[in-house]
């Protein structure tokens, strides 16, 4: 975790679960225990479980650094899979994700905006649920017209397109839980 990785930006997550007494499965005895979180990363959703300080004032909901350097509070940390989580931090991931796409809405309707195709068969936007041939064909067909500067917008102007922010959503959610059916990740890397 704390290893030179080439990236020059700070990596940012929100929290999405804390024990305070260290996780329940570790086989030492619960006084040796030390807290631990799980957060979620904003920029690609990988998934962090941290070792905290006792003392360390850190709650659900929290911005945390991640990298290059910890957060005040955060002893040592590694990345892991969706089922490492706790049943708490796995019940509060889709909100945090919800939570991030809509703060960094143009990023996603960017993707609407920048998707090319994969093969001859299969495009990007393709990748998404509910996006089939004749959907895919009109949001090409209204990008041609101009960029789409909004969630809103993007429905607005691509008939047959609802709710474009939860179909982001719903692919971000089953990329970070590792589904098995998915060929390619769009959103979600580690």
């Amino acid at each position: 975790m704390t290893e030179d990785t080439g990236e020059s930006e700070d990596t940012y997550g929100v929290v999405l679960d804390v024990l305070p007494h260290g996780r329940s499965d570790a086989d030492e005895p619960q006084y040796r225990r030390s807290p631990v979180i799980y957060a979620a990363g904003n920029d690609h959703f990988s998934l962090y479980e941290l070792t905290i300080a006792d003392d360390a004032d850190i709650s659900i909901g929290d911005q945390i650094k991640i990298r290059p350097d910890f957060e005040p509070g955060i002893e040592r940390g590694r990345q892991i899979e969706y089922e490492a989580l706790s049943d708490g931090a796995q019940s509060e991931l889709e909100y945090v994700i919800e939570e991030i796409v809509e703060a960094q809405e143009s990023q996603f309707v960017d993707f609407f905006n920048e998707a090319q195709p994969v093969s001859l068969r299969l495009h990007q936007l393709n990748l998404l649920p509910g996006i089939g041939d004749k959907l895919r064909d009109n949001i090409l067909d209204q990008r041609k017209r101009g960029p789409f500067d909004s969630f809103d917008e993007l429905e607005e102007r691509v008939s047959g397109l609802h709710d474009p922010e939860s179909i982001v959503v719903d692919r971000i959610s089953a990329e970070v839980k590792g589904d098995e059916d998915l060929k390619y990740d769009i959103f979600a890397t580690s």
